[in-house]
C-alpha cells in the first residue's frame, strides 16, 4: 500500500481554515501504521496538553516532539503556527515551535500538526486547528490552567491506527474526537454518504483493532 497526504484549506467570510489528512492507499505496512500513530500521539498530546498563563508557544513545542524523540524520530517544520483572518494562512505572533517566543492568548487560533517522513517513501501529518481557552480550575489543582479547543472536525484514517501503541486516554480521546465529527455532520448528506462517515467514525476498542 501507499499514504496519501493532502494539505488543504479555504479561505471565507468567516475566516481561513487549513487541515492536513493521510490516508492509505490499499494495505498499509506496519511501519506505515506505526509511523502514522506515533504521530497521533504526538497531535494528542499537544491537542490535551494544560498550561498556565504567560506559556510561550517554544515550550509546548517540545511536549509534542516529545513523543516522537522517544522512539527515535522528529519532523523538520513547525508543530503549529498561527492563522490569519483574511491575509495569510501563516500568521503570527503566535507560533508552536522552536522560535515560537509570543505568548499564547485566549481567542488565539494554532495549528497542531506534527508529522514524519520518510525520504523517498512517504509522508504523515495530521493537522488540526485549535482555539486557546481561557485559564480554568483543575479538579484538585491549585492553579488555573490554560488549554485548547481543536476546531477541526474531519475524520482521522483508523486503518493506520495501531491500536496497541495506544494509551486508554489516547483512545478515549480518538472515539470522542470522531463522535464529534459524526454529530457535527450527519445530517444533510446521501444516504451512500451518511454510510461512510459512520464507517469512517465508528469507536474502536481493542478488539477490532488491528494490532498485527
Amino acid at each position: 500500500g501507499s499514504l496519501f497526504l493532502i494539505d488543504s484549506g479555504g479561505q471565507y467570510q468567516d475566516g481561513t481554515t487549513d487541515i492536513t489528512r493521510t490516508v492509505a492507499i490499499g494495505a498499509p505496512t506496519d511501519d506505515m501504521r506505526r509511523h502514522f500513530t506515533v504521530v497521533l500521539k504526538a497531535h494528542i498530546a499537544l491537542a490535551t496538553v494544560r498550561f498556565p498563563a504567560s506559556t510561550k508557544g517554544v515550550e509546548l513545542d517540545g511536549v509534542t516532539r516529545r513523543v516522537l524523540w522517544q522512539e527515535g524520530l522528529d519532523y523538520d517544520h513547525g508543530t503549529g503556527h498561527g492563522v490569519g483572518s483574511y491575509l495569510s494562512v501563516h500568521e503570527g505572533p503566535q507560533s508552536i515551535s522552536k522560535r515560537g517566543m509570543a505568548v499564547l492568548e485566549p481567542g488565539m487560533i494554532v495549528s497542531n500538526e506534527p508529522g514524519y517522513y520518510r525520504e523517498g517513501h512517504y509522508g504523515i501529518r495530521i493537522e488540526n486547528l485549535m482555539l486557546v481557552t481561557p485559564p480554568a480550575p483543575i479538579a484538585g489543582g491549585e492553579r488555573e490552567m490554560m488549554g485548547f479547543d481543536t476546531l477541526t472536525l474531519a475524520p482521522i484514517d483508523v486503518r493506520l491506527v495501531n491500536g496497541a501503541m495506544l494509551t486508554p486516554d489516547e483512545l478515549c480521546w480518538l472515539n470522542d474526537y470522531h463522535a464529534r465529527v459524526l454529530g457535527a455532520f450527519a445530517q444533510g448528506l446521501t444516504a451512500n454518504e451518511a454510510e461512510w462517515l459512520k464507517v469512517a467514525t465508528q469507536p474502536l476498542t481493542r478488539p477490532n483493532l488491528r494490532d498485527v
